[in-house]
């Protein structure tokens, strides 16, 4: 059984326009290589140069924030559910 990706809205044009998608990888790092492989710039929007987690992107493994895990080797299953989830920034002023 796959793991299952939900997408969000900004990168559902990458993975054309699904909203859920399946992948398989032993840790968040491996997973996300294999979305690059299928969805062609997903990794560069999810990790950057320093191959960190993006500030303004949170990625949740079974509702578990992976910051407060093992970041991008947190070891993944088949069933889990890998939300991607964009930072929101502002508020009342």
């Amino acid at each position: 059984m796959p793991i299952h990706v939900r997408i969000p809205q900004p990168l559902r044009p990458l993975t054309g326009n699904q909203p859920t998608v399946t992948a398989e990888g032993a840790t968040l790092a491996l997973l996300v290589d294999n979305l690059e492989s299928a969805y062609p710039g997903i990794k560069e929007r999810m990790v950057d140069e320093a191959g960190q987690i993006r500030r303004f992107v949170n990625i949740y493994v079974n509702g578990d924030d992976v910051r407060f895990l093992d970041g991008l080797q947190t070891a993944l299953k088949d069933g889990d559910e890998v939300s991607i989830v964009p930072a929101v920034a502002g508020g009342a002023s």
